[in-house]
């Protein structure tokens, strides 16, 4: 096993910096989200992925997925409007951390970066790399575009 590193292309989301921190670093706040549709659509876009029963608190979130069982991650550090770092743990076939990178562009635009370390054999890398890399960016995509109050 090794950590094979995956880096978003940066997002231009139209908040505040802090709005998008304190939205981005409660995991209550993506609940809401996901329930409303995003599981679905995550499900259209990769048919062998059945993600159910999707259940959070402030700083984790717990997940069944078809094939891997419970998944989990928690938040394990928060530096104020800069920085959310994650890490897994549970059912999932790899360990990952990945961070959420928040820095101003102005009052009301935020730049956004997610960086993904994963602990892949070399197995799992040829069959996910690709995916990976594609999926870090789709998630900064759907990051980006979330309704921010």
């Amino acid at each position: 096993m090794s950590i094979h590193k995956y880096v978003s292309e940066v997002k231009l989301v139209d908040h505040n910096q802090q709005i998008v921190f304190d939205y981005l670093s409660n995991f209550e706040n993506l609940s809401e989200y996901l329930n409303s549709g995003l599981i679905e659509k995550i499900t259209k876009q990769i048919p062998q992925v059945k993600i159910s029963n999707f259940e959070s608190d402030r700083d984790s979130c717990r997940f069944n997925i078809t094939g891997f069982g419970l998944a989990k991650i928690r938040i394990v550090n928060r530096e104020p409007h800069k920085t959310i770092k994650v890490e897994s743990s549970g059912g999932l076939p790899l360990s990952i951390t990945f961070w959420i990178q928040l820095m101003p562009v102005s009052a009301f635009q935020t730049k956004m970066r997610l960086t993904l370390h994963a602990d892949l054999n070399m197995m799992m890398k040829m069959v996910a790399g690709n995916k990976l890399e594609e999926g870090i960016n789709q998630f900064a995509e759907t990051l980006k575009n979330l309704p921010y109050k």
